[in-house]
């Protein structure tokens, strides 16, 4: 079972989210029957069933285990992951897409980059899982509470110098075994802070 699975086809995308098949997607995180199910979500065996052949249509869940009762063979069905991101491919021409903004100060443009770094690491992930190999990544993650908005804006300057020197020292062009990382850098007011209250936007 995988951490995270990014559903890039939009009849999977359309399955996942279906009330009942999220549900049960969720309840799959362990191995369990229809009859199991049917009993924890108060469903009709029938219908578990028909939620579940279209999941595993999708391949978002798997036969993880068979057992016999009787004459009747039972399979224990689990989910392909943990959880699920469904990534801007799903939505075809439509998804969004960071050269499609022109404004690289706004949310859209940022918002665009968390798409695309959706869509391209979840492809990357999938051909490595198929050839067996681990992709190499990098992520940093911090939250920082400015003083004041002069501060924000010399952290911001600081930062950019920073990761530019860097960028100029390491790029090479023509390096014959090389290859290129893309490299995104994001910045925005935290949803909430420790107390729960709403963050003032300045």
């Amino acid at each position: 079972m995988l951490d995270i699975e990014v559903i890039d086809r939009p009849s999977a995308a359309a399955a996942a989210l279906e009330p009942v098949r999220s549900q049960l997607l969720s309840e799959l995180r362990e191995p369990a029957s229809a009859a199991t199910l049917a009993t924890r979500l108060g469903l009709k065996r029938q219908k578990i069933n028909y939620h579940l052949h279209a999941l595993e249509e999708h391949g978002l869940v798997q036969v993880a285990d068979t057992r016999k009762w009787g004459g009747l063979t039972e399979r224990l069905m689990v989910a392909s992951a943990t959880s699920y991101v469904v990534s801007t491919s799903a939505l075809g021409p439509v998804g969004a897409d960071p050269t499609r903004t022109s404004d690289r100060l706004s949310a859209s443009y940022l918002i665009a980059l968390g798409a695309r770094l959706v869509r391209e690491i979840g492809a990357l992930q999938r051909a490595a899982t198929d050839a067996g190999k681990r992709l190499a990544t990098l992520a940093i993650d911090t939250e920082i509470r400015f003083r004041s908005a002069a501060d924000r804006a010399s952290f911001s300057r600081e930062l950019t110098e920073a990761i530019t020197t860097l960028a100029a020292r390491y790029h090479n062009e023509t390096a014959p075994q090389g290859r290129s990382h893309r490299l995104v850098v994001t910045a925005h007011p935290s949803p909430a802070n420790p107390q729960g209250k709403d963050v003032q936007c300045q």
